[in-house]
């Protein structure tokens, strides 16, 4: 596999909380030099990068980390950030729900979410650390029936990031439109080629540029 082939696969991440502009302005300049599939950002700045880098994919991320905002909460932070130029958004379910087993509130937030997407992608962040095996599966079907485009391992900021049973789970269970996004510890050429053979069409990490290329941002 190419670096090339690997880039086209990486979400280039940066979502800690003391981001700076010069951080994220080398970030945005390095997805556009290596082509990477989009930068995965914090919201504040997403109408900054829109202005700065014509063109640029930037996916931005609703409900984040903890998903326990309100669905109507979630819905405004999608408007505004599709207003400002987003052209993805991985949102961050409500595991509160899932752990009371309220599934339809789950499939009924993500149904929403998609809406107010509409033609832009919607990958859904379901945070597998905490989830057992059932909810996992659980998960897949809901969001294959909300009509969302991806499932989303974690945030990386859980307790765990990505795992590639769970991956493995996944594409048993996801219906055919749905593809798997992987984020949270891939840091390494061998897990980078691991995960997209496993059949993850996204990866979310700071670290494949540096890995790559040399050079990069870090901090996801």
């Amino acid at each position: 596999m190419t670096n090339e082939e690997i880039l086209s696969h990486i979400d280039h991440t940066l979502l800690k909380a003391t981001a700076s502009w010069p951080e994220i302005e080398k970030l945005c300049a390095e997805a556009v030099s290596f082509k990477t599939a989009s930068v995965c950002v914090p919201p504040s700045y997403i109408k900054p990068i829109h202005e700065a880098f014509e063109g640029l994919n930037i996916c931005t991320v609703i409900g984040f980390p903890l998903g326990y905002s309100a669905k109507e909460a979630k819905l405004k932070e999608i408007e505004l950030a599709l207003a400002q130029g987003a052209g993805e958004i991985d949102m961050v379910i409500n595991l509160g729900d899932i752990k009371n087993r309220a599934f339809d509130r789950v499939e009924e937030e993500i149904s929403a979410l998609k809406k107010a997407a509409g033609e832009k992608i919607l990958k859904v962040i379901v945070e597998t650390c905490y989830l057992t095996e059932d909810e996992k599966i659980r998960l897949c079907e809901i969001v294959t029936r909300s009509g969302a485009d991806y499932i989303k391992t974690s945030t990386g900021f859980g307790t765990a990031g990505a795992a590639l049973e769970d991956v493995l789970l996944f594409k048993k269970h996801i219906g055919s439109a749905v593809k798997i996004k992987a984020a949270g510890g891939v840091k390494t050429r061998e897990d980078l080629e691991k995960f997209i053979s496993a059949g993850c069409d996204r990866i979310g990490t700071s670290s494949a540029v540096a890995l790559l290329t040399g050079g990069g941002a870090a901090g996801y």
